[in-house]
Parts: C-alpha cells; sequence; structure tokens
C-alpha cells in the first residue's frame, strides 16, 4: 500500500526523529511511504488565532501538496484533526470543496491507520518500563481514537501500561492558551504529570508532540522523575533499523 506522509511543521522543528519513526513503523507495516518535500503547515496556527484568512492560503496549499487519491498518514492528531474538521470553515461551498472532502476522507492519524485500515498493530518494539496514556484532546474528540493507541502498547513487549486519573483531561498546551493563560495552563499540567506519578509511572505516552512538549516542560522545570514519548517512537523502540 502507497501512503502519503504529512509531517506538522511541529514535528519537522522539533522532533525530527518521531518524523523519521514514522516511516520505520509504516514501513514496517508493509507501506510505501512518499513524502512531498513541499508540504509545510495545515494551518492551525492561524485557524486558532483566529486569523481565517492566512489559516485559508496554507490550507490551499496543504490540498495542493496531497493527491486525494491516496492515503495521507500523520503522527499527529492535532494536525488530523485540524483537516478532518475546520476545513468544513475554509472550504465548505468554495471553489475545492470537493478536493477538500476527497482530503478529508483520506487522511488519517497514525495509530488510526495502522489499527483501523491495515489492521496491524505488533511491531516487535520492546521497552521496559511503566507508562500511562495521555489522550489528547485532538486524538479523543475530534478523530474519535480512544482504543486505539491503548491497543499498540499493549503489544510493546515489557511495557506495563497504567490508567491514571483523569486521562482524558486536556494538558494544559492549547496552542496559543499556553501564552495567553500561562498560569492556568502550568496548573494544568501539573495535575496530569501529578496522576501519572502518582501511577508511579516512568512515562507520559501520547499521540501529539504539543502535548509532551508541555508537559516535559514542566517536568524539566521541576526536575521529576518521568518522561513524555510520542506512540510512534516507542512503537519504534526497540527494533532499531531492522
Amino acid at each position: 500500500m502507497q501512503v502519503s506522509l504529512f509531517i506538522p511543521c511541529f514535528i519537522d522543528q522539533l522532533y525530527p526523529t518521531t518524523a523519521f519513526n514514522t516511516v520505520k513503523v509504516l514501513e514496517k507495516a508493509g507501506c510505501k511511504v512518499n513524502y512531498n518535500p513541499e508540504q509545510t503547515c495545515c494551518g492551525q496556527p492561524a485557524y486558532n488565532a483566529g486569523f481565517w484568512d492566512e489559516a485559508k492560503i496554507i490550507g490551499n496549499k496543504f490540498l495542493d501538496d496531497f493527491a486525494e487519491s491516496k492515503y495521507i498518514v500523520s503522527p499527529s492528531a492535532s494536525c488530523t484533526g485540524m483537516v478532518k474538521n475546520a476545513y468544513n470553515d475554509l472550504f465548505t461551498n468554495s471553489m475545492v470543496h470537493n478536493q477538500c472532502r476527497n482530503i478529508q476522507s483520506s487522511i488519517h492519524e497514525l495509530s488510526d491507520f495502522l489499527v483501523n485500515i491495515i489492521k496491524k498493530d505488533y511491531f516487535g518494539a520492546e521497552m521496559e518500563g511503566r507508562a500511562v496514556y495521555h489522550d489528547s484532546c485532538s486524538a479523543l474528540r475530534e478523530c474519535r481514537i480512544k482504543e486505539e493507541p491503548r491497543q499498540l502498547l499493549g503489544n510493546v513487549d515489557g511495557l506495563e501500561l497504567v490508567d491514571m486519573r483523569d486521562q482524558d483531561t486536556c494538558c494544559g498546551f492549547g496552542g496559543t492558551f499556553a501564552v495567553k493563560f500561562n498560569g492556568i495552563s502550568s496548573a494544568m499540567a501539573e495535575q496530569k504529570v501529578n496522576n501519572a506519578l502518582a501511577m508511579d509511572a516512568e512515562y507520559i505516552i501520547s499521540t501529539d508532540t504539543s502535548c509532551l512538549m508541555h508537559l516535559q516542560a514542566y517536568i524539566d522545570k521541576q526536575k521529576l522523575p518521568i518522561k513524555t514519548m510520542h506512540l510512534v517512537d516507542v512503537l519504534a523502540n526497540g527494533w532499531g533499523n531492522v
């Protein structure tokens, strides 16, 4: 199966290893991965800040960067949710209405694609430790993803996955929310991390690097004995370049 890879600007600039691991996991799943180097952003930062005209310009480029007939896979529920949902505000009844609808039906967050489309949930991953899973707002509410990441993590040898309190509560990032309401945002991160520590977790795992960056910043500032990891980095752990 051929898939087009969408690497959000956030991952491209700050978490390139997660991007490379996405390719590794997809290839191990039997996919031929195509990457268009001209791709940039889905337009979410501008859209969330209220600059819809600018978001529409970026969104139009996104629609042109990807083929309508191929699956589009991304290691970001946040950006996937932007395309699947917010593009309705930008492109409904526009000249690219049908093109947008086709792209919306083609794009999938990674865990959704692996579990529901190609029906693969085991990759020979190994990682010793105890972990909790954080349901990002975008994954849970925009992409309707809940059990898929847990199913994949359940097949990681050596990893003990436990539930924490309020695992589906926002981490406090929310893009510009973290800037405009820093005190509230930090308190939400504190609560999330404390809930993970209460379960003696060594790792907080999620589908969104934005959430993980926010939580890791709090962890680093407080010098706490816990680490954040993206789902795909866990799936690629233990088998290297095999």
